[in-house]
């Protein structure tokens, strides 16, 4: 359980850091870059390129459900979501499926996805591009509707 807390709070981390809102500064009173503690953080960290992305999703019993594909923030960092390409363990020409992130766990060197089966996974939903914004929206301007 402790990794499955770490892998959502590091992929969330890793991409928050990137998405910070970008506020007025005045030079000299606020610094840029990272402080020696935040560089620690990065040093004990993943790489969502190197260590995730592109990486096998299996489900509980062994099987391989997909690949992780993409990983996508919501403008206020509260969930991330997984893109799973799982167009093979369907059968099926095209399905990728959104995921929260917490859904995953890191169990012995593996990404898995507990409850994976083929009928849950074919349920949900096909995850399209199309419907994702390609600008950002800054903080500032999300609102939850």
């Amino acid at each position: 359980m402790k990794a499955k807390w770490a892998f959502v709070f590091l992929a969330a981390s890793a991409f928050g850091a990137v998405c910070q809102q970008a506020t007025a500064q005045v030079a000299g009173e606020q610094p840029i870059g990272v402080s020696v503690e935040q560089t620690q953080l990065i040093v004990e960290g993943w790489s969502v390129k190197k260590s995730l992305l592109g990486k096998s999703i299996y489900n509980d019993s062994g099987e391989k459900v997909g690949v992780l594909h993409d990983i996508i923030i919501a403008p206020d960092n509260a969930v991330s979501f997984g893109i799973v390409a799982a167009h093979q363990f369907l059968g099926v020409s095209q399905h990728d499926v959104a995921i929260p992130l917490s859904q995953l766990d890191y169990v012995d060197g593996k990404l898995i996805w507990a409850g994976a089966t083929r009928d849950a996974v074919k349920a949900i939903p096909a995850f399209q591009y199309s419907k994702v914004r390609t600008v950002p929206i800054a903080r500032k301007d999300f609102g939850h509707h």
